[in-house]
């Protein structure tokens, strides 16, 4: 098993990376103090999957374990789902030392995470991600939210886990596209700070869509601790932390115009090759390194371009990211593979004209 420690002061917490994890959870939420009752929030396939064997092996462990199901899709991540699941946790009389594990993908980590933030002012909260998005991403960090109207995650607070169980083994059962998806933050992870493992991800792409086991505990463990180490010098975004949005405000902005139909890490690889293009044009970034970030983002089985009909809408979408300041659009772009920075000084027609190709 890897593991590592989110160090936060009093909000650190640890991260455990292997296969056959979910089993042993029990005795790990017993470690941390947490029980004797459980809510589990997960989806109906999720629940199919692994949501019975866990609460199973939970109630065997002595735990009184509650489970909520919540439709699957981006649509269920809005306050009126949270307010359901307030109305369900007071139905079962949840109280402020119920911990809530969230059993699935980013989206049921969102959900869930934000319930847990605001449920009687807060919950504990552990993060059970089934997903590779999910375990390299959205488990990371304590960024909660909601959606609400046309607009991503613009609802929602900073909410630290108490445990993060990453099991390997819920990785095997993914849908190609999903699994895809997930690979779109591992790459995003290797280009904002680790050169050496991008080159990794090249050199295994093949072992990596296989899903070899020891492989995928290692691209996991590298993502994580990319991520890990940013969030512990910036945990409220504030800086440093920004650079985590590669591809982000391209990426949200198709999400929105596509009514969520493509996916965040489709999504957020067109977004990392557009900011590598308006980096590339601005003289920054080789073509070279252009280049290689597209060519590992198609071996992904990822996309690479949008539409040239939709540009306009994604850029009028753009002009409403959370992280626009003074009213000039904040990019992260690349200098080289493993080296990002932030900018507020980009001209958004060159954005356009990146992403009309």
């Amino acid at each position: 098993m890897k593991k590592l420690t989110v160090d936060l002061g009093s909000r650190s917490h640890e991260i455990h990376i292997a296969c056959g994890l979910l089993a042993q959870s029990g005795p790990k939420l017993k470690e941390i103090g947490l029980g004797p009752k459980l809510v589990i929030i997960t989806n109906p396939v999720v629940k199919g999957l692994y949501g019975d064997a866990l609460r199973q092996g939970l109630t065997k462990d002595g735990f009184s374990v509650a489970v909520l199901e919540v439709a699957d899709g981006e649509e269920q991540k809005t306050l009126e789902t949270a307010g359901w699941l307030y109305t369900e946790l007071g139905n079962i009389y949840a109280e402020r030392q119920t911990p809530i594990l969230a059993l699935g993908g980013g989206v049921i980590g969102d959900l869930a995470g934000f319930v847990a933030a605001t449920y009687m002012r807060g919950v504990p909260l552990v993060h059970i991600p089934t997903t590779l998005l999910a375990q390299v991403d959205s488990s990371i960090g304590g960024k909660v939210a909601v959606n609400h109207g046309r607009l991503k995650n613009n609802i929602g607070v900073f909410y630290q886990p108490r445990l993060v169980i990453s099991d390997i083994g819920t990785l095997k059962t993914l849908p190609a596209k999903e699994f895809a998806n997930g690979l779109a933050e591992v790459i995003k992870s290797a280009v904002i700070g680790d050169r050496e493992f991008f080159g990794f991800l090249e050199a295994n792409l093949d072992r990596i869509k296989a899903r070899e086991e020891k492989v995928l505990e290692e691209i996991v463990f590298r993502s994580v601790r990319i991520k890990a180490e940013v969030v512990a010098k910036d945990e409220t975004d504030l800086s440093l932390r920004n650079i985590l949005n590669l591809g982000h405000t391209v990426g949200h902005a198709i999400e929105t115009v596509s009514d969520f139909r493509i996916e965040h890490g489709a999504a957020v690889a067109i977004g990392m090759l557009a900011a590598a293009g308006i980096s590339n044009r601005l003289g920054i970034l080789e073509q070279g390194e252009l280049d290689r970030l597209r060519k590992l983002i198609y071996g992904a089985g990822l996309p690479t371009e949008i539409s040239g009909r939709r540009v306009k809408e994604i850029i009028q979408a753009m002009r409403h990211d959370k992280k626009i300041k003074g009213g000039q659009l904040r990019f992260v772009l690349p200098r080289a593979i493993g080296d990002v920075f932030v900018t507020d000084e980009v001209d958004i027609s060159l954005a356009e004209q990146v992403l009309t190709g």
